[in-house]
């Protein structure tokens, strides 16, 4: 297997951006960790997106933790996504942080969630525990944009989740809202508190929230690509 550069330059198209994706599968992360000079953590309850920083390397993502895609000149989201042997997903995906204030004029067309979620290539990652991470393998790239009837239910869900946030709801939401997309608590700990409305239309302050696509989406679009 002949590696990339660790930090080529951005891709300047889209069928590059995929050949240096396809040129990753059934590499170990501790070979790509290695020829990039990157220490690998022991595992990644602290590090939960050195996986993901580490493909960006190779791939050319410029946008670092801005707020825009991870390829904005190509219009594309970079997401990883540990699997089981089986190839179904271990866990949700994080989309974005939910804006709890300020939401006065933001419409599905112009969402946040939206923009990232138009063009996404996923890339699959060996994520058993008993697998150590150096040894953890990597599949094979989908590029992937939402059909006629995943925008829909995917604008549904998020009509419904901000629709709570802007009422004053946020508190009342759980995992179970919302078809494919929902809201979860995302802080490194119970401290980290953010301001939201309450339900008398005050100010409050609760734990920041993100958008995650459940597993049941993202493994049925994974199976559906793949044949898995």
């Amino acid at each position: 297997m002949t590696f990339l550069s660790p930090r080529p330059p951005s891709p300047e198209n889209e069928p590059q951006l995929f050949a240096r994706a396809q040129a990753l599968a059934g590499c170990n992360l501790g070979e790509l960790a290695a020829r990039a000079q990157i220490a690998i953590p022991q595992d990644l309850k602290r590090d939960k997106g050195w996986v993901g920083m580490l493909l960006e390397l190779y791939l050319g993502a410029m946008s670092g933790s801005k707020p825009e895609q991870d390829f904005p000149d190509l219009g594309i989201e970079l997401k990883t996504i540990p699997v089981d042997a089986a190839g179904k997903p271990l866990e949700t995906t994080f989309v974005c942080v939910a804006p709890l204030t300020g939401n006065s004029g933001v419409t599905w067309a112009n969402s946040h969630v939206r923009h990232k979620l138009a063009r996404v290539l996923w890339i699959p990652v060996e994520g058993e525990r008993q697998i150590p991470l150096a040894q953890r393998r990597i599949g094979s790239p989908l590029l992937w944009q939402p059909n006629q009837a995943e925008e829909e239910m995917l604008r549904r869900d998020w009509e419904e989740l901000m629709d709570l946030i802007v009422l004053g709801h946020v508190e009342r939401i759980t995992a179970r809202h919302g078809e494919i997309l929902q809201l979860r608590p995302k802080a490194a700990n119970s401290k980290a508190l953010t301001e939201a409305i309450g339900e008398q239309g005050q100010p409050i302050l609760t734990l920041p929230r993100g958008f995650y696509l459940k597993k049941s989406f993202t493994g049925a679009l994974l199976a559906r690509h793949f044949s898995v």
